[in-house]
């Protein structure tokens, strides 16, 4: 599969045209490597990494059955990072009650020295909607730390509900869901 295939797209009506392409972890890896070592990336738990560890952790994703990697676009150019994999196998394997299409989902915003109003609510519209295009998936299931608190706000805006705190290897999680159909009534109401 090519990265200049476009896999999903979307036009938000204030920001312009989204869309997800297959990330590469060899030509994406520097670009990545930027994001995920930023500051503002600090739940991303990467800070310290270096550019063969990036590499290298996207190889690990782009070979594994259950995970997957994409480049977010923003107007045609790299703005955001979507993860998606089979929550019942990673991240929260034991870990809560799962249910026949979960999909489990991390994204991450490059950094911007010029903030754009609306725009990480922009993309996490535009992850939500890619995710529900699949008609098998019937619930979407996240598991930010609970200290972020901005992730938080963005995941009940596209209507996200906790269900409580989860003790993971790494860290403290707010284990949280979101159905079709919450989904669909969040961006309903207007407030996307």
């Amino acid at each position: 599969m090519s990265t200049t295939e476009l896999l999903f797209t979307r036009t938000d009506p204030a920001l312009g045209d989204f869309a997800l392409r297959p990330l590469d972890p060899f030509s994406d890896a520097e670009l990545l490597h930027g994001w995920v070592t930023h500051p503002k990336a600090a739940f991303w738990m990467m800070g310290d990494a270096s550019l063969p560890d990036v590499e290298r952790e996207y190889m690990r994703i782009a070979a594994a059955e259950h995970h997957e990697a994409f480049i977010g676009l923003h107007d045609g150019r790299p703005a955001f990072l979507m993860e998606k994999y089979d929550p019942s196998r990673l991240e929260l394997a034991g870990l809560y009650d799962a249910q026949p299409g979960d999909v489990g989902m991390h994204f991450l915003v490059a950094p911007s020295d010029t903030p754009v109003h609306g725009f990480t609510r922009a993309v996490i519209t535009t992850v939500m909607a890619a995710l529900f295009e699949d008609p098998a998936t019937r619930r979407v299931v996240v598991e930010p730390d609970v200290r972020n608190t901005a992730v938080h706000a963005l995941n009940a805006a596209v209507g996200f509900v906790p269900e409580g705190p989860v003790r993971k290897p790494e860290k403290e999680a707010l284990l949280s869901f979101c159905t079709r159909e919450q989904f669909e009534a969040a961006t309903r109401e207007g407030s996307i």
